[in-house]
């Protein structure tokens, strides 16, 4: 696998000091993954995450002002990460449904990443954002956040998947509404799969993944095809 050093852009407003620039930032942010990723959100605290990296919850707030910050840093780095690895896995492709389904077949399986980023373990962040993901934007103090740019990652990835469904059909007239409806469906089918069975048709078995990046692709083309025609796009 290779292993790459990639520099993401994370708004600077969740964060008293950019973690990345620090060898503490750094564990900080490997071990808040694998903390949330064994307890839970709910039961996560700083002090917790500093009894894990043999450090002092005070060396903790120097990075972020709470956890729930700390939890928004980690989703936008993910929805960063998520965008970088959907250029780079539709890089040398020409035909937009293979675009689009290439995009969605990232969403689902971080399983399939051809690189690695050395201090975050993106197939643990990537089930967090499945269990825990929701947290991050439904919060009493969403339009507050949103003011300051918390979700302009979230909403570039939306972005960049509707860019492919326009390419499919420029005349589609709800490409951002259809981008992160596929990007909800994709979490919550492998959480269904995973933990409610009976709300998915998909099975926890092997290449139910895949599975289910087949089914959004289907979702997608039966939408974007659907005949329903918007307003002229330039």
């Amino acid at each position: 696998m290779l292993k790459v050093t990639v520099k993401l852009d994370v708004n600077e407003k969740l964060y008293l000091k950019n973690p990345e620039d620090t060898k503490l930032g750094r564990r900080i942010v490997e071990h808040s993954i694998l903390l949330i990723d064994q307890i839970g959100l709910e039961s996560f605290t700083f002090k917790k995450l500093a009894e894990q990296i043999n450090s002092t919850e005070a060396s903790v707030y120097r990075y972020f002002e709470n956890k729930h910050l700390l939890f928004v840093y980690l989703a936008n780095w993910y929805w960063e990460w998520m965008k970088f690895r959907i250029v780079f896995f539709t890089l040398n492709l020409s035909d937009p449904a293979d675009k689009l389904k290439a995009a969605l077949r990232v969403i689902v399986d971080t399983s399939q990443r051809s690189t690695s980023v050395e201090y975050v373990d993106t197939e643990v962040l990537h089930r967090i954002v499945i269990t825990e993901g929701a947290k991050a934007y439904h919060s009493k103090s969403v339009d507050e956040e949103n003011k300051e740019g918390f979700f302009l990652s979230y909403k570039a990835l939306c972005g960049k998947i509707a860019e492919y469904i326009l390419e499919v059909n420029s005349q589609y007239p709800y490409p951002r509404s259809l981008a992160s409806m596929l990007l909800e469906t994709a979490n919550n089918n492998i959480y269904f799969a995973q933990h409610l069975p009976r709300l998915t048709d998909i099975l926890h078995r092997d290449g139910y993944l895949e599975e289910i990046s087949e089914m959004l692709f289907s979702f997608a083309i039966g939408c974007i095809f659907s005949g329903k025609i918007g307003p002229e796009r330039g």
